[in-house]
């Protein structure tokens, strides 16, 4: 389950309960808030996973990068292997060959750049939307260990 949806229900547990007169406090169903929490507990795993896979998709996309980067060398390198070859045209030949590693190169960084790019912007969106996740978890928790704290020896047992 998504972990904002989670969030978003605790949210709403909390609108639909009923205040305390005179207070900024008010009164929650503990089974779905505790049944909440577990739900929670079982959806972060599942969110760190996805930035796993992110992660490896990351490395795939550098290492087909890398392979093309090579195989443009290779290709490169042949190619002024033959050029060489001709004896008239050698000169040429050989600058056109580093024209063409020095493309490679270009081509394989960036690609490599908008790579890591797009991974640190999502690893960065997950990081945000975890801690934002995190903090109202945090919050809520709080907000029943001071209501109630028979909740506090329950939670320590």
């Amino acid at each position: 389950m998504d972990i904002l949806h989670l969030v978003d229900r605790l949210e709403e547990i909390f609108n639909e309960s009923r205040p305390v007169f005179f207070t900024h406090s008010v009164f929650v169903d503990e089974d779905k808030i505790l049944d909440l929490i577990d739900q929670m507990r079982v959806s972060i795993p599942d969110e760190i996973k996805k930035a796993q896979q992110l992660l490896a998709q990351r490395d795939r996309i550098l290492a087909q990068a890398q392979e093309e980067s090579n195989r443009t060398l290779a290709l490169a390198r042949d190619k002024a292997d033959q050029l060489v070859q001709k004896d008239p045209i050698s000169q040429s030949a050989q600058a056109r060959a580093e024209q063409i590693v020095a493309q490679a190169r270009t081509e394989a960084e960036a690609t490599k750049r908008d790579a890591d790019a797009y991974v640190l912007e999502t690893l960065t969106n997950l990081e945000m939307e975890i801690e934002r996740s995190l903090s109202q978890v945090r919050n809520g928790i709080k907000v029943l260990q001071t209501e109630k704290p028979d909740l506090n020896k329950k939670a320590q047992q």
